[in-house]
């Protein structure tokens, strides 16, 4: 049976694909697993120089698998925070320079992790969302941290709250994407990209990585922490198991504020 993940490496690029795409890549919670354990053996493998992360189907990544959701009590909740933390950390912390290539729609903790990459390419086809709202949760998987970093507290605010769809120009023009290319063109575009990275200054390039991680405050990791507390109690909240079970019955949610 072919895997959600794979990996592919060659002349020191590895293509890191979500291969989901009958479910627009939405990520289960063994997707998360593989995806952190692929990233960190990425980030000690001196053979690999650069990573693109792309995905297959018409969708970049649809989100966390919403049928997987409201089924936990409270330690299992926080397992499952805790797991996509992780993967985000992995991704972020990569020592190597890694391009993600984003076609159709990339929401809720599939933007998270688009975000969490160094340079973000989309396709004209791209729609980017915190979409949290619409399940009764509060963004996570560092989404708050990496939009208030790259756009600002105001508009940062109105993506969550309004959990619109971000067409691509749109992002391209607020500072969420690099570049913008055909829908035909992207995966050409970023494996170009991506290879140039992987025939570089590794050490320098890590270097550059490193300096614009040190101009960030707070950490990421210690706004992690601080998700985890209040994600930990909107997740147990009415309005919360309102938004999975009006998503999985394909109605609109009826949110009472509790």
């Amino acid at each position: 049976m072919e895997s959600d993940i794979t990996v592919e490496r060659k002349d020191g690029l590895a293509v890191v694909s979500l291969n989901r795409p009958d479910k627009l890549n939405a990520l289960t919670i063994e997707m998360r697993v593989e995806l952190m354990e692929s990233f960190r053996q990425m980030h000690t493998d001196p053979e690999i120089r650069a990573v693109l992360l792309r995905a297959e189907g018409r969708a970049f990544c649809a989100g966390a698998d919403i049928s997987t959701m409201g089924k936990d009590d409270v330690w299992g909740d926080r397992a499952r925070l805790h797991r996509a933390h992780q993967m985000i950390l992995s991704i972020y912390n990569c020592e190597k320079p890694v391009v993600v290539a984003v076609r159709g729609p990339a929401v809720g903790i599939g933007l998270s992790m688009a975000l969490a990459c160094d340079v973000l390419l989309l396709s004209e086809t791209a729609k980017l969302g915190q979409v949290f709202r619409k399940i009764g949760l509060a963004p996570d998987g560092g989404a708050a941290f990496f939009l208030q970093n790259l756009i600002g507290r105001q508009r940062a605010t109105d993506l969550a709250f309004s959990a619109r769809l971000v067409p691509a120009q749109e992002a391209l023009s607020l500072g969420l994407a690099s570049q913008v290319h055909p829908d035909d063109a992207l995966d050409d575009a970023a494996a170009d990209y991506a290879a140039d990275l992987a025939a570089g200054p590794t050490f320098a390039l890590a270097g550059a990585k490193r300096l614009m991680r040190a101009a960030l405050q707070p950490s990421l990791e210690s706004f992690l922490e601080t998700e985890a507390i209040i994600q930990g109690q909107i997740i147990k909240s009415a309005d919360h198991a309102e938004g999975i079970e009006a998503f999985l019955s394909k109605r609109q949610p009826v949110f009472r504020g509790a």
